[in-house]
């Protein structure tokens, strides 16, 4: 029986290409039961932008694929370990946590029907990961990131005035009473750690 609320894991679409995605992976599958995955877009958000660029359809349009986008990448990553389930609700999500697995949100069904979030641009995964964390009573939102460790505390305005992460963020992590924290590409090892023992890793965001 799990002692500890989830932890809400944001695995940057940046790392789809990285070396360092198998180590991410292979942390997270040892935590299997106390965390949750929330992937990002990655390429698969970069290629709705460009068809939207070329197209032309709108936001709405865009947003509902950049969900689809983050299914994608999220389905790839539930690939590389068996621990790893897609989940597209809380209480599969739960259902996951309890049998010590993984739960890789797939966002669709529960973002699309939430009036509250603006089916825009304006909305990142990063600001569905503190959504999501207000949801399933997760304690602690992971922002894994390539961002370097330059100190132990950035504060958040500053974050949002540097596109670190969307203005949205800000809202949706005060509803979710979770504290939030950005990891850096080689920070998988202090990740588990932070998991396992309720503690912080990399910047605490304020």
């Amino acid at each position: 029986m799990r002692s500890l609320a989830p932890v809400v894991v944001k695995l940057g679409g940046s790392f789809a290409f990285s070396e360092q995605l198998r180590n991410w992976i292979e942390a997270l599958a040892a935590c299997a039961g106390e965390v949750v995955i929330v992937p990002g877009g990655g390429p698969f958000a970069d290629a709705v932008r460009l068809a939207q660029t070329r197209m032309g359809f709108d936001d709405r349009a865009a947003h509902q694929m950049a969900l689809l986008a983050m299914e994608q990448y999220g389905r790839a990553l539930a690939s590389f370990n068996s621990a790893l389930s897609p989940a597209d609700s809380v209480g599969a999500i739960r259902q996951h946590l309890d049998a010590d697995r993984v739960p890789v949100w797939m966002p669709s069904p529960m973002v699309l029907g939430a009036d509250e979030v603006a089916q825009s641009w304006d909305v990142t995964s990063d600001s569905l990961a503190a959504w999501l964390a207000a949801r399933i009573g997760a304690d602690r939102v992971f922002l894994v990131k390539h961002a370097k460790n330059t100190s132990a505390r950035a504060a958040l305005k500053d974050l949002i005035a540097a596109g670190i992460v969307d203005e949205a963020f800000a809202l949706y992590l005060k509803e979710s009473a979770a504290a939030a924290f950005i990891l850096g590409p080689s920070d998988h090892e202090a990740a588990v750690s932070a998991i396992r023992s309720g503690a912080t890793a990399g910047i605490r965001v304020e």
